[in-house]
């Protein structure tokens, strides 16, 4: 019997999302997947003109990847897709997220993959932020509303990469991805708020997740299926939170930062006051902070992402990364004096580039 390729859509052709993009068309047969991306503007122009080029800064002499997806503007021109790969900046994702919905049918996927703390991080997470909606990232509730949680398949993107010019990237070092199913603790935990699986088609059902890390993994990720996929984005987001906004006020790479022992020690504290947090609904760190420092010094004299979207005059991921961990705080009662001045501080900085 033969079988339709899966459509596999992917939503903001960046670093991550080109890479996506690029490494499925080349290494899963047309037969297996349709690869298309919906974008915009230069990226479209380019993507329709020359294709999406990959790099390969371990490999320089080695010929680039170069494959030609399906590049649209409109998702009415491309229809349901199996899986969606949402992959924007937290600032452009209420933008994209009707978009997003018209190209969701009964069983597509939709993989989240953005930094910091979604709107649906809460959905499936039993104890005292049980069902919170988050309105430092998803005010309204208009994401909610476009991309239903049912849909949804969180994912922790551990791997560089960089954007050079509109569909052109470099892969720089990683191939790390962690799926997981937004309600698998509350379905473990017989919560009646996690919604009852229809079936092998579900969204979210084991075997699909499966069957999705098992696709990544032969396109060359290293794709993994998480239980509680809650906590590794927290996980993610403790360095994050902290690096991220000190080298926008520092202009500072994470060599220098960790390299002066005052904004080491004040990192080490914003860490304390997050892990408190994750601790108390759910998301444990057992780390110290210390020891995470030691693993982002071994990165050398980078500059985090936030610092580079500062210098391009671009909007920083900072409700996503920061904002949302000073609303927990206040959900929970519990003080984040230093957050809530990182938070203060990053946002002047981002209001003087406007």
């Amino acid at each position: 019997m033969t079988h339709s390729p899966q459509k596999i859509c992917i939503v903001g052709a960046g670093a991550i999302g080109g890479l996506i993009a690029g490494w499925i068309a080349q290494r899963i047969p047309a037969t297996e997947a349709e690869v298309s991306v919906l974008a915009r503007g230069e990226t479209l122009a380019a993507l329709r003109e020359r294709g999406l080029r990959i790099d390969e800064a371990s490999a320089p002499e080695a010929a680039p990847i170069v494959v030609h997806p399906r590049a649209e503007s409109d998702p009415a021109a491309l229809g349901v897709q199996d899986v969606v790969i949402v992959a924007v900046k937290a600032p452009a994702l209420a933008a994209v997220a009707p978009a997003v919905s018209r190209l969701i049918g009964p069983r597509t996927q939709v993989v989240v993959a953005m930094n910091g703390v979604p709107w649906w991080f809460f959905d499936g997470q039993p104890g005292p932020c049980q069902g919170l909606r988050l309105a430092s990232v998803d005010p309204g509730d208009g994401v909610r509303a476009a991309i239903p949680t049912r849909h949804v398949i969180g994912c922790v993107v551990h791997l560089g990469c960089s954007n050079l010019g509109p569909a052109h990237l470099r892969h720089g070092m990683g191939n790390g991805l962690i799926l997981g199913d937004p309600f698998g603790p509350a379905r473990v935990a017989g919560d009646a708020a996690a919604p009852a699986l229809s079936g092998a088609d579900d969204p979210q059902s084991p075997e699909r997740l499966a069957a999705l890390a098992d696709l990544l993994q032969r396109a060359g990720f290293a794709a993994s299926v998480s239980p509680q996929i809650q906590r590794e984005v927290w996980y993610k987001l403790w360095g994050n939170m902290s690096m991220n906004p000190i080298s926008v006020l520092t202009r500072a790479t994470l060599d220098r930062i960790l390299d002066e022992p005052l904004t080491r020690a004040w990192a080490s504290t914003l860490m304390r006051e997050a892990q408190a947090l994750g601790k108390t609904f759910g998301c444990p760190i057992d780390q110290d902070p210390e020891e995470r420092h030691q693993m982002t010094r071994k990165i050398g004299a980078f500059k985090t992402s936030m610092l580079q979207d500062y210098e391009a005059g671009r909007p920083m991921e900072i409700d996503a990364l920061v904002g949302a961990v000073s609303e927990i705080g206040r959900h929970l009662g519990l003080p984040t004096p230093n957050i809530d001045a990182l938070l203060g501080l990053v946002r002047l900085a981002a209001a003087g580039v406007r």
